[in-house]
């Protein structure tokens, strides 16, 4: 465990600080010399950083292999050593020349499909809001249509049909008042039922 530490934070600050504020001097400097080699080193790190994620998944069991990253990260970045450099003009450069047209092409037919791909999603998203959008409008008629059903002529010309009596101060009689306050509370909390 102190070792994986360790190895940590010789990457961080060894494998990324230092040649990140030394990138940023060399810009800043606008040394040509200092660009293209620490170009090289960044090639070299995000191959080595690549490589890092599967050697640490099956060989982390491996003695003294923190300890082995930590050496390579110091051969990379010395300026004694010059690591990075020997790794790309010896490897990587060769291989990466002869390969070129084909990473194009493929980056190329990756980026199309990509486009192709988002479009398509975009096309199916699109469809599922729509689709969406109908149905929420459609349960919101029934509910609607429920509501003004609850109100319609045939509850209307029952409430009519019972007898009353039209005089001054003369009320319903007891059972036809029960009746249509029944009838209206559960009209009512059928709606409320149907809108919750």
């Amino acid at each position: 465990m102190v070792s994986w530490i360790i190895s940590r934070l010789v990457v961080l600050v060894f494998g990324t600080l230092y040649p990140a504020y030394s990138s940023y001097k060399a810009v800043k400097s606008k040394d040509v010399k200092e660009y293209v080699k620490w170009m090289m080193y960044w090639i070299i790190f995000a191959l080595f950083t690549t490589v890092e994620v599967f050697t640490d998944m099956f060989l982390c069991w491996l003695p003294f292999y923190y300890e082995l990253k930590i050496a390579i990260v110091v051969w990379l970045l010395s300026p004694y050593t010059k690591g990075s450099s020997v790794l790309y003009r010896k490897f990587v450069h060769p291989t990466l020349s002869s390969k070129e047209k084909d990473i194009d092409d493929y980056i190329g037919q990756a980026k199309d499909k990509s486009y192709d791909t988002l479009v398509h999603f975009g096309r199916k998203g699109l469809n599922v809001a729509a689709t969406a959008a109908v149905m929420a409008a459609t349960k919101s008629q029934g509910v609607l249509s429920d509501r003004l059903r609850s109100f319609s002529m045939q509850d209307l010309s029952s409430y009519q049909s019972d007898p009353v009596n039209t005089g001054p101060g003369v009320t319903q009689p007891a059972p036809t008042q029960h009746r249509t306050k029944t009838m209206m509370r559960s009209k009512s909390e059928s709606y409320n039922k149907a809108t919750s």
